[in-house]
């Protein structure tokens, strides 16, 4: 089978995000013969992960995932049940900390669609916590230290065992990810 990748995106956000469109443009034009699926996920979590095993199961040893900020949390979980490689950009680490504050309604960036995020969907993101990946060598982490979301240093601690890009200044969208495609994909398709 085709080699697939499943571009993971972040909480609150969509397909529509600038570097999932950056990506689909980029595998269009250098890597057609790629299987990209870019999921609008549900807000919740247990909801999410469920479209993304959905996708992986379909083919796991031709599959390997990119996700940013929660998308990032949720692929660790994905290469964790599946054992496919996957790259991490300005990855969440323990988002059932972080999420707290959004406890109650929000609207998603790019759909404008409201939804309710409560406590029991921050404890279900503590049930998906991989504390130790199994397989460090399988992440790829990417992280620029001026994200003003996220701090880095949580990411650069938490995979200290897996490859990685740390790049001065930034932010939280990762400024300029397209210049690391390449390297990515690459590293996406070790065996």
């Amino acid at each position: 089978m085709a080699f697939s990748i499943i571009y993971i995106h972040g909480f609150n956000s969509s397909p529509q995000s600038h570097k999932a469109q950056q990506f689909r443009q980029w595998i269009a034009e250098h890597h057609p013969d790629i299987t990209l699926h870019i999921p609008a996920l549900e807000p919740f979590p247990l909801e999410a992960v469920a479209q993304l095993e959905a996708l992986a199961a379909l083919d796991p040893a031709n599959t390997a995932c990119i996700g940013s900020s929660l998308g990032g949390f949720y692929a660790v979980w994905l290469a964790e049940k599946f054992g496919c490689r996957a790259a991490l950009i300005n990855p969440a680490v323990r988002p059932y900390e972080t999420l707290g504050r959004h406890l109650g309604e929000n609207e998603n960036y790019h759909t404008g669609e409201r939804y309710t995020f409560t406590q029991q969907h921050v404890d279900d993101l503590r049930s998906l916590y991989v504390a130790k990946p199994s397989h460090a060598e399988r992440l790829l982490l990417l992280v620029q230290t001026a994200d003003e979301t996220l701090d880095f240093r949580e990411a650069t601690a938490h995979f200290h065992a897996s490859p990685s890009i740390i790049e001065y200044g930034g932010d939280h969208a990762f400024q300029q990810a397209e210049r690391h495609f390449p390297h990515m994909l690459g590293f996406l398709r070790q065996r």
